[in-house]
């Protein structure tokens, strides 16, 4: 059997994107790590964040599956996600993916210390994606999240105000993002959710 064809057939591996400065263990991400078996993508330095590195580090990841992959990521790993599928030859190892709080790198704010994720990747997203935004998200307009959901081909679920939608946001194990999650992967990427 080729690669590509176990590719497409069998169970997804789920990976964690986690933002800048990682996700602790409050945070929806580490509890759905500790939950559901999701692998987190680790990254060397969290602290100071560059794209390239980091891209480097998600293709490892991703050709070291055996299965197809969905990706969760939030904050600066949904802009690691669109910057990865804009360069990599392996998206179509990618079922799916959920994009939750997007941090706006270009925001006057941020950009001095994530200079080199500007300018953003604002590429169609090669796979099914949902994005997942914040009226009072303090590292993102929900303008600009709308954006950017628009420019990667990602549906929008408007959040309401629920700020970075991490674990400042009281989403406890987030069973919503859950069943999110799980009917992106089973959803046909001409339908919406």
């Amino acid at each position: 059997m080729s690669a590509a064809h176990s590719l497409s057939h069998g169970p997804s591996h789920t990976l964690i994107l986690p933002g800048w400065q990682n996700s602790g263990p409050a945070h929806w991400q580490s509890r759905w790590e500790a939950a559901y078996g999701y692998q987190r993508v680790e990254q060397h330095d969290w602290l100071r964040p560059l794209r390239g590195d980091w891209i480097a580090r998600l293709e490892d990841v991703v050709l070291g599956c055996e299965q197809p992959v969905v990706l969760v990521a939030h904050s600066l790993g949904c802009l690691l996600v669109a910057a990865w599928a804009s360069h990599s030859r392996n998206t179509h190892r990618v079922q799916a993916a959920l994009l939750v709080a997007p941090g706006d790198a270009e925001q006057a704010s941020l950009r001095p210390v994530l200079s080199s994720w500007s300018p953003i990747a604002l590429q169609r997203l090669p796979f099914n994606s949902l994005l997942v935004g914040s009226h009072n998200d303090p590292y993102c307009t929900l303008a600009r999240a709308q954006e950017m959901a628009a420019a990667w081909g990602a549906e929008f679920k408007d959040y309401g105000d629920r700020g970075h939608i991490n674990a400042d946001s009281g989403l406890g194990d987030w069973p919503e993002g859950q069943a999110w999650l799980q009917k992106l992967q089973t959803a046909h990427p001409s339908h919406p959710l």
